[in-house]
């Protein structure tokens, strides 16, 4: 008998996959829902293939970036629009794309379609390129038969999520290049400048003020022991990559942000953007609730946040609708809840999930506008009370020097 390939829905809205041996796909099928699951897809294995990994394609995955994905969808969503049958569309898109990843991703894409395969299902078989998000979003539209409408949207929530991420990004930008600049100053003022004077200050011979003797110790040590130095930052950077995979620390480090005033409440603002408007899209293009909460656990990249929305499925899973189980976990804005609260009582809660991402959207930017402008002043201020405090030092040596020489 056959060997199917699984993957379904429980009713805790948790992922489930397996094999099963049935007659056809169909039986897969309502084996599946009889257990009480819903099932996303039931794939035959052939011959010698034993596992989900041998059916997987493997693409070079590391070259294909998201931008490449949110330019073909654009694409891809402009031609089904236009009436161009799906095939034909993916012809137009391979010989459009400039990449080779990208380019070798849409040939195997195209050839499992005229293989009879869904687009969803060839998507999902190339693993680590589209999202669960992306891939239920296309199954939803193939079953609807409204894909060329789903591509448009999620064209638009791309393009949101590009335009949230830019905005954090190009805020940044000018913050790292002044600390650089500035902590490059310093390094170039202790290493090369000071040592210029140790001699004459040597020559005097007279104590030097304390200041001087701390920076000329910290110019010896930067220039003779740069290397542990280098290996220190190593050495934190590879302490917090291990903190951040090990699931126990990184939920620490990830509570312990949340509770850094202004960063904990742009890390909620961003998380609360990105799961409002991720439900919303996927309950607007007729994902369930559950599934759909299923989804999200794995969008959000705060720890400590998905655990809140693993508790809101369960409670959803009860029967206790959205909103109030929202508000026991304390994690998401009052403001949210009471908007959620209203969308369920009207029936709209797609559409208030929507308005809810795009409001904090804009509350993303003011805070991170916020933040820059505390942030700036003070990294001016601190770097210049550094540089002048270099440079303070070496004129009190002179001038001790000088009153000696009088």
């Amino acid at each position: 008998m056959p060997i199917f390939y699984y993957k379904a829905v429980n009713s805790s809205g948790e992922i489930q996959e397996g094999e099963m041996s049935a007659k056809d796909q169909q039986m897969v099928i309502s084996r599946l829902q009889k257990q009480g699951f819903t099932p996303i897809r039931a794939d035959l294995l052939n011959s010698g293939q034993q596992t989900k990994t041998k059916v997987t394609k493997k693409l070079n995955t590391q070259k294909i970036k998201q931008d490449d994905i949110a330019m073909f969808t654009d694409e891809l969503s402009t031609l089904l629009n236009a009436g161009m049958p799906l095939d034909k569309a993916f012809e137009t898109l391979i010989d459009l794309a400039e990449k080779q990843a990208v380019q070798d991703m849409l040939i195997s894409v195209r050839d499992d379609i005229r293989g009879g395969s869904s687009l969803a299902d060839a998507f999902e078989a190339r693993e680590g390129i589209f999202s669960r998000f992306y891939i239920n979003m296309i199954k939803a539209g193939e079953i609807g038969s409204a894909l060329d409408k789903v591509l448009i949207r999620l064209n638009e929530f791309l393009e949101r999520s590009k335009e949230l991420k830019e905005t954090v990004k190009s805020a940044l930008i000018y913050p790292m290049i002044l600390v650089s600049v500035a902590g490059l100053s310093v390094v170039i003022l202790l290493t090369f400048v000071v040592p210029q004077f140790t001699p004459m200050f040597e020559d005097a011979g007279k104590a030097l003020p304390v200041p001087t003797q701390i920076v000329i110790a910290m110019g010896d040590f930067f220039r003779d022991f740069w290397w542990l130095l280098a290996f220190i930052l190593l050495g934190i950077a590879s302490f917090f990559k291990s903190q951040f995979a090990h699931p126990k620390s990184r939920y620490f480090w990830d509570k312990k942000l949340l509770k850094l005033g202004l960063v904990g409440d742009l890390i909620t603002k961003m998380e609360v953007a990105r799961f409002t408007r991720t439900l919303g899209t996927l309950l607007e293009n007729g994902v369930t609730l559950l599934t759909a909460l299923a989804i999200m656990k794995e969008t959000i990249t705060n720890t400590v946040i998905a655990e809140s929305v693993s508790k809101v499925s369960t409670d959803v899973k009860e029967g206790k609708g959205l909103s109030d189980p929202m508000a026991e976990t304390g994690v998401f804005p009052k403001l949210v809840i009471q908007l959620v609260r209203v969308g369920e009582e009207t029936g709209q809660l797609q559409e208030m999930l929507v308005k809810v991402a795009n409001i904090y959207d804009k509350e993303v930017k003011a805070s991170v506008q916020r933040m820059l402008a505390l942030l700036e002043p003070l990294l001016i201020l601190s770097l210049g009370l550094m540089i002048s405090g270099i440079i303070f030092s070496i004129l009190l040596a002179i001038l001790s020097v000088n009153e000696l020489a009088i």
